[in-house]
């Protein structure tokens, strides 16, 4: 008679899984809450004490962890050596393990929880005879996620699994215990800490994608944890199937309008700008986002953080928009969107600083972490260079603006005037290039502006071309060999110029 030994903390599917098993002739033996809610399903099922001889103990610390378990995992069908061990010492094969683990992510991601509660949520035994039946998968079939119970009954019922199915499964077992092997890393670590030697990334799969950034690449998206909020716990109200740039670009103009506390709307092209605004109603906002530049804003990516009403969704159907981004849509706004079948709307909450906090990039044989660009706008840590100061009317630009040229590729520069960006300079080799972008793109509104620069200018060529536009203010991290020169330059105009000391590069 085969034998399956189940331990499970997910108990979805469970009592079908086991009354399949049992149907098709296998001894059935579990664990503590597992064992319960199988009798309690009238499923005839044995507690695991009977394979170890030795009662489960210390809080159910040790359950699993015994020759009882782990011989009959790993002893090879093949070896008549092993075999006879078994046999010697009164040992049993198990033939089938179904297990998932203790509920840690779920834990530590509830407010409050203590370092003690986390703690007791590490499975040591589940990992263990995971990884002994994944081990010796051309014995054993092991299976940690519910939704293969089906698949797993059928290929029983069948004669199976064969090797293929055995050798997926054992490679979903390890990565299931790698990825909570490195979640429980990442919280033990804290989020003060230095960097590590060794660095596991883990993620849980959220959907395939159909392709990448473009038709000849595979593509999937994957998500950290189970909450993990962003674009990682996006809910889809509507619309076709999210692609690979559709994500990217969604996540820039998510996090971009997310930096602002007042009502603001951006839209989005290939990860930059190309409308942003600051209003007192997200309609308006919307509006003056939409005229910053009206031939790119169609086929945009639109986010905005507040929850979107009627109004602004009049606005927004108004255009061909590939994909909404919002904290809320509401019902009523639900109805007008509708008319663009094919529009995504997604209602997204701000990322969770979780287990993995990190920006993370990948190079051929490599991948770069660092942490997020969080730095925000500090008037105080701000140096005037020019003898003229900027008016408050000008600060409350150029605030926007340094907020704004963030989230813009570099080299980036954004002209900023009445709460909208007029004009954006992004991706350029070349500074002033980008100026002569951002001030073609402003034309009129150019003329008193606020200009907002992502690194220092290399010379006064660029602060000149805003000059000669009619910028009256700028911020810039300053820190070339020419500041001098530069600051010269813009009091030689009577503008005011601001220095941050902080550069915001975005590669």
């Amino acid at each position: 008679m085969p034998r399956a030994l189940l331990s499970v903390s997910d108990k979805t599917g469970l009592s079908a899984f086991a009354r399949g098993l049992q149907r098709l002739g296998y001894e059935l033996y579990a664990t503590g809450s597992t064992l319960n809610a199988i009798l309690d399903a009238a499923v005839d099922a044995r507690p695991v004490s009977d394979l170890t001889g030795f009662p489960e103990m210390m809080d159910g610390r040790i359950k699993t962890l015994h020759p009882g378990v782990h011989a009959g995992l790993l002893a090879r069908r093949d070896k008549p050596e092993h075999m006879e061990a078994l046999r010697e010492h009164g040992l049993k094969e198990i033939d089938l393990v179904c297990c998932n683990l203790y509920p840690f992510v779920d834990t530590v991601m509830r407010p409050g929880v203590t370092v003690e509660e986390a703690v007791e949520q590490i499975d040591i035994g589940g990992p263990t005879m995971i990884r002994a039946a994944a081990k010796n998968s051309d014995s054993v079939v092991v299976v940690v996620r519910p939704e293969r119970y089906a698949e797993v009954l059928a290929a029983l019922h069948a004669g199976g699994p064969d090797v293929t199915m055995r050798r997926r499964f054992a490679a979903e077992a390890f990565a299931h215990t790698s990825a909570y092997d490195a979640w429980i890393a990442a919280y033990l670590q804290g989020r003060d800490a230095d960097f590590p030697q060794e660095l596991p990334i883990a993620g849980r799969l959220a959907r395939p994608l159909k392709y990448g950034e473009n038709e000849h690449q595979r593509a999937a998206f994957y998500r950290f944890g189970p909450d993990p909020g962003g674009l990682g716990g996006a809910q889809q109200l509507q619309g076709k199937e999210l692609g690979f740039n559709n994500i990217q670009d969604a996540a820039a103009a998510f996090q971009l309008v997310s930096d602002y506390d007042q009502p603001a709307a951006a839209i989005i092209k290939h990860m930059n700008p190309c409308g942003l605004a600051i209003a007192d109603e997200l309609s308006r906002a919307y509006v003056r986002a939409f005229e910053c530049d009206r031939t790119s804003a169609f086929g945009g990516i639109v986010a905005v953080n507040r929850p979107l009403d009627r109004t602004t969704a009049e606005h927004i159907v108004q255009i061909v928009t590939h994909v909404v981004v919002a904290p809320e849509v509401l019902d009523e706004s639900l109805e007008v969107l509708a008319r663009r079948k094919g529009m995504i709307v997604l209602a997204v909450q701000p990322a969770r600083r979780g287990l993995f906090d990190y920006d993370v990039r990948s190079v051929p044989g490599g991948f770069l972490v660092q942490d997020w660009d969080r730095a925000g706008f500090d008037r105080a840590a701000c140096a005037v260079a020019t003898r003229r100061s900027p008016t408050e009317a000008e600060w409350e630009q150029i605030r926007l603006a340094w907020i704004a040229v963030k989230h813009v590729k570099s080299n980036a520069i954004v002209l900023f005037k009445d709460r909208a960006a007029v004009g954006v300079g992004a991706g350029q080799m070349s500074r002033v290039e980008a100026v002569q972008i951002a001030v073609r793109r402003a034309g009129d509104q150019a003329r008193g502006s606020v200009m907002a620069s992502d690194a220092f200018f290399p010379f006064p060529d660029g602060l000149e071309e805003g000059i000669r536009a009619g910028v009256t203010a700028v911020i810039q991290p300053g820190g070339s060999m020419k500041d001098s020169d530069v600051v010269a330059a813009a009091d030689a105009a009577g503008i005011a110029m601001v220095i941050t000391g902080q550069r915001h590069f975005k590669h």
